[in-house]
């Protein structure tokens, strides 16, 4: 299994509207993927590691699929969709990794 980590950055000016992401932009993916998706998870950051400091990010979103393949499928038709979409609930440029999934 691979997850699709989209990891956007806490910084000075960044805003993201959460209302917007998990009732319009995550639905929109969860139904262009359809059952290539089989995990997703959304973390809001709250705080750094140490009292009083900041969180590195303000959301993380972990996508599951079964392949790089798989992903690269679901995502490839609905490129231009999803990233145009962006703009509509932050104005941060997300840090994209996929990962293999080893526990």
């Amino acid at each position: 299994m691979i997850k699709v980590n989209v990891l956007y950055p806490a910084g000075d000016g960044a805003k993201f509207d959460m209302d917007y992401y998990l009732n319009r932009h995550t639905p929109m993916l969860q139904a262009r993927f359809g059952q290539a998706l089989t995990s997703i998870a959304i973390e809001h950051g709250l705080a750094g590691p140490a009292p009083d400091t900041a969180a590195s990010f303000i959301v993380l979103c972990h996508l599951g699929f079964a392949s790089v393949d798989a992903f690269q499928t679901a995502f490839a038709p609905h490129a231009t969709e999803i990233m145009g979409d962006i703009a509509n609930y932050t104005n941060v440029q997300p840090i994209i990794q996929i990962s293999d999934v080893k526990l």
